[in-house]
């Protein structure tokens, strides 16, 4: 039996069409997607991504509650919303996708802050989640105005999140790792967020992240300005 092609120590037991080779479990399994560019047909990925969405979704969860506890510092929960309406609208877009890249979420963060700069910066044309983004933070403008911080920490609040993404997605040029912690943090602690957002695709509407509080997805436990408003968020009208 053939060394394994990416560690080059163990046995290969499973055939890597990415590398070409023989792969052992274990390095399928810690790098596939995040290191390994697998094809979306690869017989390995459906048994073990909600495994892996899974796990990774616990650490991320970690991650996250020190970010927010970052961002609720900074902005209080205007801040917390921002970011709160960016996981929401990140996962019904990527949810559902096999070819998500960690990268595609950079650089949709890079144009809404272009967006909410007050200089014009100009810019390449935005791919299909940037303008989703933007599209769904203009309406959360437009119906919360009141929860919206002010452009100075809106800034601020995108720097952040780039480099929180940037440092969870591990810098690989083709790292899934933030979306699939994000996936997997959401599918297994706010079940009824992925239900609300299947209902709405049924009907054809846009997420409006007014719905989605900072409260609602936010990691329980004390946070520096008290404890999320969730009640005091209005909904929408339909």
């Amino acid at each position: 039996m053939s060394k394994c092609a990416y560690c080059g120590a163990r046995k290969g037991k499973r055939l890597c069409p990415a590398l070409r080779g023989a792969i052992c479990s274990q390095c399928c399994g810690e790098h596939r997607m995040v290191r390994i560019a697998c094809p979306s047909d690869c017989v390995y990925l459906d048994s073990s991504s909600e495994y892996q969405e899974k796990r990774t979704g616990e650490r991320f969860a970690q991650a996250r509650r020190e970010f927010y506890q970052e961002l609720l510092g900074l902005g209080g929960e205007k801040a917390a919303a921002l970011f709160n309406l960016i996981e929401v609208v990140t996962f019904g877009y990527f949810q559902s996708r096999r070819d998500r890249q960690d990268a595609d979420v950079i650089a949709g963060l890079q144009m809404l802050r272009r967006t909410v700069s007050p200089l014009h910066i100009p810019a390449a044309p935005p791919q299909a989640f940037a303008e989703q983004l933007k599209k769904e933070y203009e309406a959360f403008t437009e119906q919360s105005p009141q929860q919206v911080p002010d452009s100075q920490v809106a800034m601020e609040v995108l720097d952040r999140a780039r480099k929180f993404v940037t440092e969870f997605s591990g810098g690989g040029l083709q790292s899934q790792r933030f979306l699939t912690g994000l996936i997997g943090y959401i599918r297994t602690h706010h079940p009824d967020i992925v239900e609300q957002l299947a209902k709405q695709a049924e009907g054809g509407r846009i997420v409006l992240p007014g719905q989605f509080s900072a409260g609602q997805i936010q990691p329980p436990g004390p946070v520096p300005s008290g404890p999320p408003h969730a009640h005091h968020h209005p909904h929408h009208r339909h």
